[in-house]
């Protein structure tokens, strides 16, 4: 069985957070500290996508992950158009760094916050979600315990960013809801100039075709 990256992640994700509810010391080791990333832990800008803050969090992440996670990775290496057999690796890379970059600023402004943690793959889903809505901005996401009916991406971003905004002004906690607006502006960075340099796809002309069209298809180039 050949599983997809998104799978991956997820699966991996989901066992070391499971852990983490009744492990401390798997939170302590893994989380976001910003005073030990500048004395050299610089790994804890990756391992605390791996943790949450409790079920919810967990499922929210990885719901929206997987929903938008398997069809860009699909996209990325459906044809000679993208980057074939290396897209997978493209994914990879956009979910990594979307962790990284999205934590920079709070590695910034609390290298020396000796209260501050926070932990969740938030900014990694968001540049995903982002990378999607250029991608195929129509892909649809179901509503739960509504069945048949599902929302457009681009509208569940959007959403999406109002959530993680209302919630990180109202602080509190350890879930780092300023990651998602950070993670989305690196997702429709980095997918904007990695199709554009290196491949044949238009961005805005696929993008401008995927809203007119009636259900989201695979962008196409000519051979």
């Amino acid at each position: 069985m050949d599983l997809s990256i998104t799978l991956i992640i997820v699966i991996i994700t989901c066992l070391v957070s499971i852990g983490g509810f009744s492990n401390q010391k798997i939170i302590d080791d893994l989380i976001f500290y910003p005073p030990a990333a500048n004395r050299g832990q610089i790994y804890r800008l990756i391992t605390h996508g791996l943790i949450h803050a409790d079920p919810f969090h967990l499922i929210f992440n990885m719901v929206a992950l997987y929903s938008f996670g398997e069809a860009v990775e699909k996209a990325l290496f459906s044809n000679h158009c993208f980057f074939g057999d290396m897209g997978k690796w493209v994914f990879l890379l956009l979910y990594m760094a979307g962790l990284a970059v999205a934590s920079l600023p709070d590695l910034i402004k609390h290298r020396d916050s000796y209260h501050f943690r926070s932990l969740g793959a938030s900014g990694a889903v968001s540049a995903v979600v982002f990378s999607s809505i250029l991608l195929l901005p129509k892909l649809g996401v179901g509503i739960a315990f509504i069945p048949g009916i599902q929302i457009p991406g681009y509208i569940f971003a959007v959403l999406y960013l109002i959530i993680s905004v209302y919630f990180d002004k109202k602080g509190g906690g350890k879930v780092n809801h300023g990651a998602h607006l950070w993670g989305a502006v690196f997702g429709l960075m980095f997918t904007f100039l990695a199709v554009t340099f290196f491949t044949q796809i238009n961005v805005w002309e696929n993008f401008k075709e995927q809203l007119q069209a009636s259900k989201p298809f695979l962008p196409y180039c000519n051979p």
